[in-house]
């Protein structure tokens, strides 16, 4: 899997992406990461990749020129993704669509957002949430993240099958616990330490119906 990211602030990845399962896979092999700066296709002494916006307003709008050439010089064709808050939100059936990906690129925006004209170059626009970001960086980390994750090889194949999200249908994964059986008072549930396995696939099973039906009452309507 290779990922292509257009971004102004590659040095933001280095600490993440040497880290944990995505840099275990970085050294294996499985995931390569490329970075594009939009800087080093622009046309001025400057380096100029953002502009005011025509009509006015606040802030400064990233130049639909720098992005589509940093775009169009990957050779591959990659399936492209546009990081917008005004794109469609990313779940985990987004992730499943793209682990079958060979080559994805993802735009990172950033100041007030980037060029609409942009949009007509790409595959699809994603936002990672109902919220506000700087820029499209941590998005892309988080796509890479949870893409990579999903893998052959990347991680054991039985945690894939039982986390939360893993589902067509909303199912939320049951608590977990560790030693020790007794933490500040709290205990570990008997159940879990009583060795019957059958009596312990149910109490997770109805744990995690719990769970996701409280996950669902938060939902806003």
């Amino acid at each position: 899997m290779i990922f292509h990211i257009i971004t102004l602030f590659p040095d933001l990845f280095a600490s993440v992406f040497s880290q944990s399962i995505i840099g275990r896979a970085i050294k294996k092999g499985q995931v390569k990461i490329i970075f594009i700066n939009p800087r080093d296709f622009t046309n001025d002494s400057y380096q100029t990749v953002d502009d005011k916006p025509y009509g006015g307003g606040a802030g400064m709008v990233m130049k639909v020129e720098p992005i589509l050439k940093a775009l169009e010089s990957i050779k591959s064709k990659p399936y492209t993704i546009l990081l917008s808050a005004s794109g469609k939100t990313y779940t985990q059936k987004t992730a499943q669509k793209l682990k079958a990906k060979n080559h994805i690129a993802l735009i990172c925006g950033h100041y007030e957002g980037v060029d609409e004209r942009v949009e007509k170059y790409v595959d699809e626009v994603i936002s990672v949430g109902e919220y506000v970001l700087t820029g499209g960086e941590i998005p892309a980390m988080t796509i890479i993240d949870s893409v990579t994750r999903l893998l052959p090889g990347v991680i054991n194949e039985e945690s894939l099958a039982t986390e939360s999200f893993s589902n067509s249908s909303l199912v939320l994964e049951a608590p977990q616990y560790t030693r020790p059986e007794e933490f500040r008072g709290v205990k570990v549930p008997k159940i879990l330490l009583s060795g019957n396995h059958k009596e312990i696939e149910n109490w997770r099973a109805e744990q995690s119906t719990k769970r996701t039906k409280k996950y669902l009452k938060r939902l806003p309507k």
